[in-house]
């Protein structure tokens, strides 16, 4: 783990940190300040701007992250169904002529080790993902040299079907993970409330005296904890909201017992 990435996974804190902590401490400030100048500030109806400025809020964040959550979830359907597809086009391979059934079937298992590697180490990534990139090329290249032999063959249908499928899985699951995030003017607006919201509340802690300097970072942990936990969901490649690769392992195990068992 590098210094960038330890400085990323710092500021995903420290932002949401910062964006409850100052504006209550400003609020709490100008309320002590305002309620000496006009003490009948006290009787204010404040509290209910307070509870309508937080309504906002923790519907935006539920927003957000129910977002972040379906990405998840999709992430992980994708997984299962890259895991029916390498085994098929392993199981369909073994239909094909040598030399090309061997060279396949060695292929998609290199391509199963590749991607159980995406899990243990994020540093890597733009490299295995040009390996993985590379593999499919061949593989499709196999379906094209299958066509040229013989389209009208079942089994070029089946195994053309296959690495077609495969290749689909391989691009809707990077897109999904590297691709597709919570848009910024989404993440902008949620910090924008989240200041107003405790200004107001800090506002009133002035006004009503019951500032409290624990409370304050309480509540700033708080939200920093969520904010972390939705962004960590929206940006796999920190490594910290990763899917159980335990599937993958198992297929990978699978493959090359049978990989051995076809080479005695």
């Amino acid at each position: 783990m590098n210094l960038k990435h330890l400085f990323d996974l710092a500021l995903m804190f420290l932002i949401p940190f910062l964006v409850v902590m100052i504006p209550i401490i400003i609020g709490q400030w100008y309320g002590i300040f305002h309620i000496k100048k006009f003490p009948g500030l006290a009787d204010a109806p404040v509290g209910t701007v307070v509870g309508a400025a937080f309504g906002l809020l923790a519907f935006m964040v539920a927003f957000v992250f129910q977002i972040s959550s379906n990405r998840y979830d999709t992430r992980k359907a994708l997984l299962l169904e890259e895991i029916t597809n390498i085994r098929t086009t392993y199981l369909r391979a073994e239909l094909l002529k040598e030399p090309m059934s061997t060279k396949s079937r060695n292929l998609l298992v290199e391509y199963v080790d590749i991607r159980s590697g995406f899990g243990k180490d994020t540093a890597k990534i733009n490299h295995l993902m040009t390996r993985s990139q590379q593999i499919l090329d061949t593989l499709w290249s196999y379906s094209v040299k299958l066509a040229e032999e013989d389209r009208s063959s079942e089994i070029y249908a089946l195994f053309t079907t296959s690495v077609n499928d495969l290749v689909n899985n391989y691009n809707q699951r990077i897109t999904m993970t590297f691709e597709y995030r919570i848009p910024s003017v989404v993440l902008w607006i949620i910090l924008i409330i989240a200041f107003c919201a405790m200004l107001a509340l800090g506002y009133n802690f002035g006004i009503s005296g019951r500032g409290n300097l624990g409370i304050n970072t309480l509540l700033a942990v708080m939200f920093s904890v969520v904010m972390f936990l939705i962004l960590s969901l929206d940006r796999p490649e920190t490594g910290l909201a990763k899917l159980n690769q335990k599937p993958i392992i198992t297929l990978q195990k699978q493959l090359h017992v049978m990989q051995s068992d076809s080479n005695k």
